[in-house]
């Protein structure tokens, strides 16, 4: 289903139950049913029924099943940000990084991690303000000591645009992996210097193969974790990526790329549980917000998204595989000059579900597709295979 207005503004709400290839299979659990508390050992944190109880409409609160050990995660957000007190503080100069723009830091900012990671009690990371610090990829990996890591980006990280020094691993730049009660702040940029990435790119120039490029920043596999006024620009490919994440929150970012840049979604949510995104400006060359398989409770509230393809649950179900989403609410968005409104995309031959999905108050000014519900989607050079 899609409306194709070029200069199209509406103001609406639906919500719906929404089956792959028309296969009816339950979602199955990612991860354990039990969700633990910020800190672990504690009785008095209190579970608290989902943010989608909040629905004001009876038949929505009809569809969408309360999950008892689904607590706020506005009152997981303040819990962990008393946590650190009076912690530790780091600062990526004190381990020798320069922060000149041209100098390779990427040594001192592991060195800093690892020593923020193995103190005990609550370390704060800083990366000063009013510097730039050319970082090549580097992964901060947990299991940490510290009971809650605060990474304070004041100044810019910016990646480098050397193609060779993503040898190792062309689709990441910075990942935070595996790490329990993190908050990641500051103000700063996150610069992912893409432009050599798009200009390389298939979609720029036909005649080159399809490569993956890196995603700017990864969390994967983190648990417990505040992402909040950031900037986000320019990414190599994908700008924000949430993999196997729960509890997340994730607010006040500002999220750019060229409108011509290829594939760079702004926020992906993939196989993540509980995240709440919101008061974000996202504008991008590709979806604003893109929500895939194995991603369940997850609400966007007061997104402006634009340029870009707008807000997408998908693509689903490619190459024949199974694919689950539940429970996703898009509420109060404003999406300008996107070529897509909301949509969901699933590919021929895939099987699964997507369910208890809700877009409400979302406000459209020249969205050419406002809605779209595509069961044969298709990305690829040649075309799909009919199944």
């Amino acid at each position: 289903m899609a409306f194709r207005t070029p200069y199209y503004c509406c103001y609406f709400s639906f919500s719906f139950f929404f089956f792959l290839s028309f296969v009816r299979s339950s979602l199955q659990e990612i991860v354990p049913s039990s969700i633990h508390s910020v800190v672990d050992d504690t009785n008095d944190f209190q579970a608290y029924p989902s943010y989608f109880s909040l629905l004001q409409d009876g038949k929505f609160k009809g569809l969408i099943k309360q999950r008892p050990e689904t607590f706020s995660l506005e009152r997981f957000g303040e819990v962990l940000e008393k946590i650190p007190g009076s912690g530790k503080t780091v600062n990526v100069d004190d381990f020798g990084a320069k922060g000149d723009g041209s100098s390779d830091d990427t040594r001192a900012f592991r060195k800093a991690w690892n020593f923020a990671c193995s103190s005990k009690g609550g370390a704060f990371l800083d990366v000063t303000a009013e510097k730039k610090y050319l970082v090549k990829p580097v992964e901060f990996s947990g299991p940490c000591k510290a009971d809650v890591i605060t990474f304070q980006i004041y100044g810019s990280i910016e990646a480098s645009d050397d193609r060779s020094d993503y040898a190792k691993d062309g689709r990441h730049w910075l990942v935070f992996n595996n790490v329990q009660n993190l908050i990641v702040r500051g103000g700063g940029t996150i610069d992912g210097n893409g432009k050599i990435w798009w200009q390389n790119s298939c979609k720029i120039n036909k005649a080159l193969p399809c490569k993956d490029a890196p995603t700017a920043i990864t969390f994967y596999n983190c648990k417990n974790l505040i992402v909040k006024n950031l900037k986000i620009k320019d990414a190599q490919q994908i700008q924000m990526q949430f993999e196997k994440c729960v509890n997340v929150q994730a607010s006040g970012l500002t999220v750019t790329a060229p409108e011509t840049s290829p594939n760079t979604d702004g926020i992906h949510v993939t196989n993540t549980q509980n995240i709440q995104i919101s008061n974000s400006v996202i504008g991008t060359g590709d979806d604003c917000i893109s929500i895939v398989s194995g991603s369940k409770n997850v609400l966007a509230t007061d997104i402006t998204c634009g340029p870009g393809h707008g807000i997408s649950i998908g693509s689903l179900g490619s190459k024949n595989s199974q694919a689950y989403v539940s429970g996703i609410t898009v509420n109060r968005a404003k999406l300008t000059g996107t070529t897509n409104g909301v949509r969901i995309k699933t590919w021929q031959g895939g099987s699964g579900s997507a369910t208890n999905i809700t877009f409400e108050n979302i406000e459209m000014n020249n969205v050419a597709n406002p809605i779209i519900i595509d069961q044969k989607y298709c990305d690829q050079s040649k075309p799909c295979k009919k199944q």
